[in-house]
């Protein structure tokens, strides 16, 4: 039986707030098998980088989204935003009348393989749950029903993620490090890639025990990975080969590689002064790129 609506007091911190997305990044990614109704499964260390979408929300009567930010032309502003999917499935899962002006500032690149739309509708429901003072609700389920990235979003840390991402796991502690991402702005479907993967599926986990020392040693456990879903990425976009050898050519990359399902790449730095420089490098040779400089997040991103 339904629930009827209610509205819990509102708290001392229900008032506007902003919350942060980061974006998603797949460290490695291992695509093991295949269930029979269709979805892959994963191997993957999932990490959070120092550059975000912002969601800003005050409460209202009803809920409503507007979309800015450079990206915002990109994406739908109507129901089928996640952002507004997750607020009416968390309002109807809670059983309140509250509502929210729900206003994302959209920063990262659409369908780019860094979980744009996921961490967005993870920081809704982490944000609108501080909002409307909810409470006993099982938010990550709300987020499966969403997504398979979105659960790994609100679990907000470095994590291992298997099943078809849904079974998550906290990594080990991560180095101080930095990342340089880099999107040749064209944006690929999840599905299209994984139906255009060939070969046999992973059998060797890229997972470690034990919290990697430096930024250097991350590297060279990450080099025992990759993502299986390279090739048939690069086959659909030929453009992220070119990504991923400018990358490789900056100097003190310790590795390069493909976030997700693409088109977005990453290059692993130690310093904040290499990262940097390496972005300016590649901004300047490439301006149609969306390149960024940002640090590696070790701890909870800021939800």
């Amino acid at each position: 039986v339904p629930k009827p609506p209610r509205n819990p007091p509102m708290t001392a911190d229900a008032l506007p707030i902003s919350v942060a997305a980061p974006a998603k990044i797949n460290l490695y990614l291992h695509v093991t098998g295949r269930r029979a109704d269709g979805y892959h499964l994963l191997d993957s260390l999932v990490a959070f980088a120092g550059v975000f979408d912002t969601l800003r929300m005050t409460p209202a009567e009803g809920l409503s989204l507007v979309v800015e930010g450079p990206f915002g032309d990109a994406i739908p502003s109507g129901p089928d935003n996640l952002v507004l999917k997750a607020a009416h499935l968390l309002r109807e899962a809670a059983g309140i009348e509250h509502g929210a002006e729900i206003v994302l500032e959209k920063n990262l690149p659409v369908a780019s393989g860094i979980g744009g739309g996921s961490t967005d509708a993870a920081a809704t429901l982490g944000g609108l749950a501080r909002l409307w003072g909810v409470g006993g609700v099982d938010l990550a389920q709300l987020g499966l029903s969403l997504g398979a990235d979105v659960s790994v979003c609100l679990f907000g840390k470095p994590a291992f993620m298997d099943g078809i991402g849904e079974q998550v796991t906290r990594a080990p502690t991560l180095p101080p490090a930095w990342l340089v991402l880099v999107n040749p702005g064209v944006g690929l479907s999840t599905p299209a890639v994984f139906e255009a993967r060939r070969g046999d599926f992973t059998s060797r986990s890229g997972r470690f025990g034990d919290a990697p020392a430096s930024a250097e040693v991350l590297a060279d456990l990450l080099s025992a990975g990759g993502n299986d879903l390279t090739n048939a990425a690069r086959g659909l976009q030929p453009v992220i080969g070119d990504v991923l050898r400018a990358l490789e050519g900056a100097d003190d990359v310790l590795l390069a590689r493909m976030s997700g399902s693409g088109a977005t790449c990453f290059g692993l730095f130690k310093e904040n002064a290499a990262a940097a420089r390496a972005a300016a490098e590649l901004g300047g040779n490439h301006p149609e790129w969306w390149v960024h400089a940002a640090p590696l997040l070790s701890k909870a991103a800021p939800l």
